[in-house]
């Protein structure tokens, strides 16, 4: 009698999303953090959206862009836990074959536009310590519609291909993803074809949009370092620097673990395929958390505009 996980199928109408393999006797327990870490990141991030929306003078560069990482933040974590959860809570494993594809889109290209938000952040922070005059001017508010838009079709068009490539491939070995969401190689990795195109195109894409946007953060803190050693006074130095503290603990948050993920899932072959899952998760969601804690904690002005709304509130 056929397995019926391995009966010839081309087009699969659903895919069973296996969870965390090896694991599923603490699906429960292993489902209190990541609801936590969840919680927190729908809060965290509504609440700086609120906070800059209601306070004119945080009406600034900067602060857009912190708001286009909450709202980017918001459909990352979006996108993937609440199925993790139910797979969790309600062992619902099954999902449709065309929200599997949509479900990868939405996380590649939004892990895409969260590396471009970054890398924009550090071209404002380069822009208000090396030319502050021209500040105001250089990021106006049309500039600034115009470098989201750039940020969110160039995650689009890194991302679609993938979802494209996934739907074209014959899926005849099984419909068990070892995942909790539908992970583009651990989905193309059960087609019954050569999927080296897909496999070449998704680890190019991942290692050039780390890469590259790491290059071009590095080279504008190395030019903002150069104007901050050039400052007469320490206590210059560290209040300029200091206004980068954030977004330098949000970028290693950030891209330290997502390229360590990159690498072991696409090289180490010899780690445990949980340890693969657990930490693919974690990096996809420990950013939606710490962002709206670096940057609230960090940044002076959302803090006491923070502790003024929950002042009032209590009194």
């Amino acid at each position: 009698m056929p397995d019926s996980n391995t009966t010839d199928f081309t087009n699969p109408s659903t895919f069973i999303l296996l969870g965390i393999p090896g694991m599923e006797v603490v699906h429960i327990w292993i489902s209190i953090p990541f609801c936590t870490m969840y919680v927190i990141a729908i809060l965290g991030n509504f609440i700086i959206l609120f906070i800059v929306k209601t306070d004119p003078s945080l009406h600034g560069p900067m602060h857009y862009f912190l708001c286009m990482l909450a709202v980017t933040d918001l459909v990352l974590c979006t996108c993937m836990i609440p199925k993790m959860l139910s797979i969790f809570w309600f062992n619902s494993r099954e999902i449709d074959f065309s929200a599997c594809l949509t479900q990868m889109f939405f996380i590649n290209c939004f892990f895409a536009m969260e590396s471009g938000i970054f890398m924009a952040m550090a071209f404002d922070r380069y822009v208000a310590i090396c030319d502050l005059l021209r500040h105001s001017t250089t990021l106006r508010n049309p500039v600034m519609a115009k470098i989201g838009l750039a940020v969110t079709l160039r995650g689009s068009m890194l991302a679609l291909p993938c979802s494209l490539l996934a739907r074209q491939w014959p899926y005849c070995k099984s419909n068990i993803i070892p995942h909790t969401c539908c992970e583009h190689m651990a989905v193309v990795n059960l087609a019954c074809a050569d999927i080296r195109i897909s496999s070449y195109y998704g680890l190019t894409v991942a290692n050039l949009v780390i890469c590259l946007d790491m290059f071009f953060i590095a080279v504008s803190y190395t030019q903002i370092l150069r104007a901050i050693f050039s400052l007469p006074t320490k206590d210059a130095r560290l209040k300029t620097f200091g206004t980068c503290g954030s977004h330098l603990c949000a970028i290693l948050a950030f891209y330290i673990p997502g390229l360590f993920s990159v690498l072991t899932y696409r090289f180490g072959h010899h780690v445990a395929l949980h340890f693969h899952v657990l930490f693919a998760n974690v990096c996809l969601l420990g950013p939606p958390m710490l962002n709206p804690i670096i940057f609230g904690v960090r940044t002076k002005r959302i803090r006491g505009r923070l502790l003024r709304l929950f002042t009032h509130k209590g009194t």
